[in-house]
């Protein structure tokens, strides 16, 4: 069983992570399909974006048009809308008692960020705790895919955006970094191959919902 959450906090905090094309958008929304089937309060957002202004911030991390964007410059901007994210939806609705799904938080930021931009992570790791101002997920979901199929996948999506666009190298460099990750927690993560299909990945992040006794 996973730690005590605080009296603060009624809710659950469930995170998906995973490289492009893994498959959180469809994992993470049939979970919250099931979790309502359930009659449970379910708070479903992403980062980045969640709010008016972290959607904002969002089209500028992800416009193809700013190719030359600066590592810091992106970590600042993720790191800006996390902010607003906690203070508008996630925490008031953590306070609501609302399970709280998640695509993408912290993990992101240092697999991405940290491994993928090479940002020293003695460098990283504070700013980031500090704009989580103390959140931590109680269970993270990193859905694991080979990165050369979860970019086969991307190509019915449409047009690439800027993180979709890198090198095979920086996601192969992201999921090593997740993988890291992934091992340094083992109690919050749980890592599920999306290769198989559908019902049957989903079948296991639900029986994972069981076994961490968040519901």
């Amino acid at each position: 069983m996973m730690k005590a959450r605080s009296r603060k906090r009624q809710g659950v905090f469930i995170t998906f992570e995973g490289v492009e094309g893994s498959g959180k958008s469809t994992h993470i929304a049939l979970l919250a399909s099931y979790l309502r089937e359930k009659r449970r309060a379910v708070c479903l957002t992403r980062e980045p974006g969640g709010t008016k202004l972290g959607e904002r911030l969002r089209h500028l991390i992800l416009d193809l048009q700013y190719s030359e964007m600066d590592p810091k410059t992106e970590l600042f901007l993720y790191l800006a809308s996390r902010v607003q994210h906690l203070a508008e939806l996630i925490r008031p609705a953590l306070v609501e008692g609302k399970i709280v799904l998640c695509d993408r938080f912290t993990d992101a930021t240092l697999a991405y960020q940290g491994y993928g931009r090479a940002l020293k992570a003695a460098a990283i790791r504070p700013i980031v705790n500090y704009a989580a101002q103390g959140i931590r997920p109680d269970l993270t979901f990193l859905l694991d895919v080979a990165v050369q199929e979860g970019l086969r996948r991307l190509h019915g999506r449409g047009l690439p955006n800027r993180l979709d666009a890198e090198a095979v190298h920086f996601h192969e460099t992201v999921r090593k970094g997740y993988l890291a990750l992934a091992h340094r927690e083992p109690k919050r993560f749980r890592v599920i191959s999306t290769q198989g299909k559908i019902g049957t990945v989903q079948a296991k992040i639900r029986e994972s919902i069981l076994h961490y006794g968040l519901l």
